[in-house]
């Protein structure tokens, strides 16, 4: 009698395992089903998985559009900045022997394509003087001196080492 008793209480002791298994189960079925059906029929917390998707895709077309006039703009500046001073040299010397410090100078400013000018600015005890030369393509249809010439290949490098 006494192993009647045990497998007794032992398969009641399963069968209420498993009672209780189930109900675990039924309950886990249930919040899934109710959050199935509230995304996709909607209610008052969340809406629809339509409307959902329809929101996504207006974001999205937004976010579109905005990339496009982003794209825009970035073309305009490139246009724009070809005609910007991109450009730099700076030679420092000294024009005339009595004078001392390398107090001359001349500056080469130039866009991408290689148009600007060429200022110099010659000191000298009494007086200085400045001078501008225009610069197209790279050349000058004025004579340039050898410290414009460094000036303008210095501006030159510059606005090759901004493309590279």
């Amino acid at each position: 009698m006494g192993t009647v008793l045990i497998w007794s209480v032992a398969l009641t002791i399963l069968v209420i395992v498993g009672i209780v298994w189930i109900l675990d189960l039924q309950a886990r079925l249930s919040r899934l089903q109710r959050r199935y059906e509230g995304l996709l029929s909607g209610d008052e917390e969340d809406a629809s998985l339509e409307v959902k998707v329809g929101n996504l895709a207006a974001r999205l077309a937004e976010v579109a559009e905005h990339a496009e006039r982003v794209a825009a703009r970035t073309a305009q500046l490139d246009a724009a900045l070809t005609r910007a001073v991109q450009g730099v040299g700076l030679v420092r010397y000294r024009a005339y022997k009595d004078t001392g410090g390398d107090q001359s100078f001349s500056l080469a400013l130039v866009d991408g394509e290689g148009n600007g000018a060429v200022i110099s600015a010659l000191y000298g005890r009494e007086v200085t003087r400045v001078y501008a030369k225009p610069i197209q393509g790279w050349l000058s249809p004025k004579p340039l001196s050898d410290e414009e010439k460094q000036a303008l290949a210095a501006a030159r490098q510059t606005v090759v080492a901004e493309e590279g």
